[in-house]
């Protein structure tokens, strides 16, 4: 039995390890089969605090993962199959691991960017194929862009790009757009983007080095066209990781985890949530490592008032 079980490595994940470990709360850390998250495919970092030349993202999380094993955390490797919160301890059926049980449950799974699923497109992600704007959009200052999708997440990205790029193209499938109507006007006032629509994207091409172009099919002639671009930016949308969970937290239409607003508590007590999993607004690295602080400070008070079993013999 541990005091809590933090499930998924990314910063939210592994701050809350940190947090927990330098309590002596000695938290168990299980890492799924993509240890510490997107920032595993990203290549460098330059908005994370702390670091003025940057810092790529693998190296960063290595970091992280380092500095929690220092002050005690236990990390094992394993997938979650399912999980039983109703009642505690909670019980956590873990592929290889067995069953795992824990006073209070900290789950950063974190949510997966939907790719296209077209040749090319995964390998080159951090080499012109990206799911961040935010993240990536600097590293292509004065050069031609591609963002493929239709919803409001696409104008958004689109329009937040036209900083950086000298043009971006926006890509998708069908000749009507998903997003808002005023998500719409914006995108199509911004002189900088142009449209191709009724487009649907069949390959990345690259050329070792980096993307050079998004090869498309128009729906309606059935041609084939080469999009030159220096970068391709998939924007269709995110999918939290929190079908293991079985219904048994609440979330919303879209399966992100619902916490009490200005906290990480779930609809269960001491069962925490923190990083993508949770946060449908900002998604980036360092609000991530900020709710795992939280979600560490506030698994610890409640520890303090919670602890079912004696744990002077056990620790």
């Amino acid at each position: 039995m541990y005091k809590s079980i933090i499930i998924g490595t990314g910063p939210s994940g592994l701050t809350a390890a940190i947090y927990l470990a330098r309590a002596n709360m000695k938290p168990l850390v299980i890492e799924g089969p993509e240890p510490g998250g997107q920032l595993t495919t990203t290549t460098e970092v330059e908005n994370f605090p702390g670091f003025p030349e940057g810092i790529m993202g693998p190296d960063l999380m290595a970091n992280m993962r380092k500095q929690a094993e220092r002050f005690g955390a236990e990390f094992r490797t394993g997938w979650v199959n399912s999980v039983d919160l109703s009642e505690r301890p909670f019980k956590l059926q873990v592929e290889g691991q067995g069953e795992l049980v824990a006073e209070s449950l900290i789950i950063s799974t974190g949510a997966s960017a939907k790719y296209i699923g077209i040749p090319g497109e995964k390998d080159n992600v951090g080499r012109g194929v990206s799911t961040c704007a935010t993240c990536d959009g600097f590293f292509f200052r004065g050069k031609k862009i591609i963002v493929v999708g239709g919803g409001d997440s696409a104008m958004e990205e689109a329009n937040f790009l036209t900083r950086f790029a000298t043009e971006v193209e926006l890509v998708h499938r069908r000749d009507e757009l998903r997003a808002s109507k005023i998500m719409q006007d914006r995108a199509r006032e911004n002189e900088k983007i142009n449209w191709s629509l009724n487009k649907t994207p069949i390959e990345v091409v690259a050329n070792g080095m980096g993307v050079t172009a998004l090869k498309v099919r128009d729906n309606a002639t059935g041609e084939e066209e080469l999009l030159e671009t220096s970068g391709i930016f998939v924007a269709i949308g995110h999918t939290p990781n929190t079908g293991f969970l079985g219904g048994q937290v609440e979330t919303d239409e879209h399966g992100y985890i619902k916490v009490k607003p200005g906290t990480t508590e779930t609809n269960v007590p001491g069962v925490f949530a923190c990083g993508d999993v949770q946060d449908t607004k900002y998604r980036q690295a360092i609000t991530a490592a900020g709710s795992g602080c939280m979600a560490a400070l506030e698994a610890e008070k409640f520890l303090d008032g919670h602890i079912t079993q004696d744990w002077s013999v056990s620790l």
